[in-house]
């Protein structure tokens, strides 16, 4: 059977989905697209067995079918051919593939579909719809605080917390923790807590690029389901049980500090050069609405100090941070202006964006570090 279609059209589906691909699978078979053709509609799948994506686009088939083309040469060969339309004939017996372009053919071998992995649905569950804009924001504003360690597997992920009136979306290292709150109206059935997978939610964020619609959300025990537009993601949640991490966020604040987010995170980045390059240590001193930086490496005889204006209430005080922590924290947060909570030398500080929308918020925690005298 064949089917024709723009071979732009074409790969920018492919390559909305092409993120689940794994490459040196374990399976030779992963390393395909799953092409499933059923009334002029051409469905097109990916799995690495635990994040599944699909996406759908509409076709001229001359019948229904279905087969797995590798994506490496499908998606190389598109990208080197100009705008135009295209055709594939692909023979479901013998998996032979020939695409035709304009005075140009080529020819390849897949795979039988029956021997690609059956995508998972949810069953059962529970089930709510969020704009696209609120997803974007949780993921842009959390992923980066996702533990990449394996042998913490719950910190792995994004920790979703679904109340009645309120969604939680809650990342951690043990070093840095971000909790993002968006307020809305939930049915109070569909309540629950789930870990969502980094991978997945990456994947996940890069889809939702550009799209402002709504989007269905449906979870069970073990997988969520995502579905928008023309595009769904399917994974596995982490079954583990997530840190307690209210009992680390300090409830009683002594210092507080406003100040210019991005005047604070340029020189932090030029702080950081000179500090230690093992633990990126950087002192803050602030005193009379003047907050002082200072970074130095020892071993190196190197140092540097950069002096900003603030507001500070109460004082003096001094604390010392992971620098990196500090400016991937900045780098996350939009407001122009932060508030910088701080309650003693050895408690975590606590850093919010000064100018938030009525319906969220986000806080952003992170460990001090030891000063070195």
């Amino acid at each position: 059977m064949q089917f024709t279609v723009s071979n732009n059209v074409l790969l920018k589906h492919l390559q909305s989905v092409q993120g689940a691909i794994q490459s040196n699978a374990v399976l030779p078979i992963l390393e395909n697209f799953l092409f499933q053709i059923e009334n002029n509609t051409l469905t097109v799948s990916t799995t690495d067995l635990s994040t599944s994506m699909t996406t759908a686009l509409q076709v001229e088939a001359t019948a229904d079918g279905s087969i797995t083309i590798p994506a490496k040469i499908l998606t190389d060969t598109l990208k080197s051919l100009p705008e135009q339309g295209i055709t594939i004939d692909f023979d479901e017996t013998t998996s032979a593939i020939i695409l035709t372009a304009l005075n140009a053919e080529y020819s390849f071998k897949g795979e039988e579909a029956n021997d690609y992995p059956k995508i998972p649905t949810v069953e059962g569950g529970e089930s709510i719809l969020l704009s696209a804009k609120i997803l974007s924001d949780a993921i842009n504003t959390t992923l980066f605080a996702v533990s990449t360690e394996e042998l913490r597997p719950a910190m792995t992920g994004v920790y979703f917390e679904i109340e009645a009136d309120k969604i939680n979306f809650v990342a951690t290292d043990a070093h840095k923790l971000v909790l993002h709150t968006h307020t809305t109206t939930i049915d109070p059935s569909a309540t629950g807590t789930f870990i969502f997978p980094r991978k997945a939610l990456d994947l996940l964020g890069k889809a939702l690029s550009g799209f402002s619609g709504m989007v269905t959300l449906q979870y069970n025990k073990s997988n969520v389901f995502i579905s928008f537009d023309d595009t769904s993601l399917v994974c596995r949640l982490i079954d583990q049980k997530y840190p307690n991490y209210v009992a680390v966020i300090p409830t009683e604040v002594s210092h507080t500090m406003n100040i210019n987010r991005t005047d604070f995170l340029r020189s932090l980045k030029r702080i950081s050069i000179f500090s230690n390059k093992l633990t990126s240590q950087v002192r803050l001193k602030i005193e009379n609405d003047v907050l002082t930086m200072v970074g130095e490496d020892i071993d190196y005889a190197q140092k540097a100090h950069e002096t900003l204006t603030c507001e500070f209430e109460d004082g003096p005080f001094e604390i010392g941070f992971n620098a990196k922590f500090l400016i991937e924290m900045l780098e996350n947060l939009s407001s122009s202006l932060i508030k910088f909570n701080f309650s003693t030398p050895t408690r975590p500080g606590l850093m919010y964006p000064s100018e938030t929308e009525t319906d969220t918020s986000t806080l952003m925690l992170v460990m001090p570090v030891m000063l070195n005298n």
